[in-house]
């Protein structure tokens, strides 16, 4: 019933290993919200009765003597201190501390490079070391900037606004932006960080669904924002694997 009265209320469909932590956290917000709305709505009904105009023709300007609604109005502070401190600080101390960001043959590392108005996925290739970039070398046919001298650099690869992501591994991604702040929202993998110029914060999930899912851009960039749409699919390791060995490497081989 619980499930689908979520479903009903528009919950995302889950895509990712540590989804329905965070899917929970939303669920015990919305419900904490409509019983804040049930209350409150019967609340108002019961003072529009009982202060009715023919039951009490002159004003009083007393107010209300009970301190019932300032209990009340303690206990909901209360419980979003506790939504707070208990579920939503720990959850984000964990997604974010670098000591259980994954490591290992298996992670597939990558960066996201927003701006105005599309994301280009800076992948790592066959070695899974991702090359090192410098600002000034972006260009037409270099749009990350990699630096031709790192050997690391041979294989990188990039994809624009398509975001190939294996099922079961984990995915770690260096977001960063050339221009203005964006931010990229994986919704299905509960997975969200902003892209600031000059910074590149680290964002990880591990995908536990194949499927096909929009990505979009969760800080107002400019006057195109709406036209900045991207595209996550996850697919199979072993399809994965096929499709970033076939990738052809952005720098031209000497």
């Amino acid at each position: 019933m619980i499930e689908w009265i979520n479903e009903v209320s528009g919950m995302h469909e889950i895509a990712s290993r540590h989804g329905h932590v965070g899917n929970h956290m939303l669920a015990l917000i919305h419900w904490f919200m409509a019983v804040l709305f049930v209350g409150w709505t019967a609340f108002l009904f019961v003072i529009l009765y009982k202060f009715r105009q023919k039951k009490n023709p002159k004003a009083s300007y007393a107010g209300m003597t009970s301190h019932f609604s300032t209990h009340v109005e303690v206990g909901v502070v209360i419980v979003e201190v506790v939504l707070l401190l208990g579920f939503a600080f720990p959850l984000w101390a964990k997604r974010s501390d670098k000591d259980v960001r994954p490591t290992g043959d298996d992670v597939v590392n990558l960066r996201a490079v927003g701006e105005q108005y599309r994301w280009t996925f800076h992948y790592a290739g066959k070695d899974n070391m991702v090359g090192i970039t410098d600002h000034e070398r972006i260009s037409g046919p270099n749009p990350v900037g990699l630096v031709a001298e790192d050997p690391n650099a041979i294989d990188d690869f990039v994809s624009v606004n398509e975001l190939i992501v294996p099922v079961g591994r984990p995915v770690v991604i260096q977001v960063t932006s050339k221009d203005v702040i964006h931010g990229l929202a994986i919704v299905p993998m509960f997975s969200q960080q902003d892209a600031i110029p000059g910074s590149e914060i680290p964002m990880w999930f591990i995908p536990e669904k194949e499927g096909d899912w929009n990505i979009v851009c969760a800080q107002l960039c400019g006057a195109g924002h709406a036209q900045m749409v991207a595209y996550v699919s996850a697919v199979s390791s072993e399809e994965f694997d096929e499709w970033n060995n076939s990738q052809n490497p952005l720098l031209p081989k000497k």
